[in-house]
């Protein structure tokens, strides 16, 4: 049986595909393209990246992805690099890796929708606070004692009396 490497290159061979037509396709780069062909996987740093890129390619290829699938494990299995998974630990190490992976958990369409409910509530609770406020303070609470200052100019400290009301006529 064809290993997968021989697999990916003749169905492309068959579909008159370019290495260069497909990295553009699979936006895979044309040097792990080539890695996948010849069955080089040293190239890549984890079994997650070689797993994705089969899967694109063989889904651009339109060849049996399953299959192909489980003839990567058995070949990756045969690898000394990649016999075995690395391992997970159930716990995050440190308070980034816990809201990482709380963050990875999120459904971003809803988590929108829900971010902007939220900001709209803070919003309208903000606003209510501060009416609130300016309601029930005294708007002349910070002025200090006053000043007269008259209009016209008077001499001497005594205060312009208003104009006396006319007499009445009899």
């Amino acid at each position: 049986m064809p290993t997968v490497a021989e697999q990916l290159r003749d169905a492309r061979e068959a579909q008159n595909l370019t290495v260069h037509h497909v990295a553009e396709i699979t936006k895979i780069r044309t040097d792990h393209v080539r890695a996948l062909e010849e069955g080089n996987f040293n190239v890549f740093s984890a079994t997650v990246y070689i797993r994705g890129f089969i899967r694109s390619y063989a889904t651009l290829l339109k060849l049996d992805v399953p299959q192909i699938m489980s003839a990567l494990d058995e070949e990756l299995g045969q690898t000394e690099k990649f016999s075995e998974p690395p391992p997970l630990s159930d716990e995050p190490r440190t308070a980034l890796d816990f809201i990482m992976l709380q963050l990875s958990k999120v459904n971003w369409r809803k988590g929108w929708i829900a971010l902007g409910i939220a900001v709209v509530l803070v919003s309208i609770l903000a606003i209510y606070i501060v009416r609130r406020h300016y309601q029930t303070a005294d708007p002349l609470a910070g002025l200090g004692p006053g000043l007269y200052q008259p209009t016209q100019h008077v001499s001497g400290e005594v205060l312009p009396l208003p104009p006396a009301p006319a007499a009445p006529h009899r």
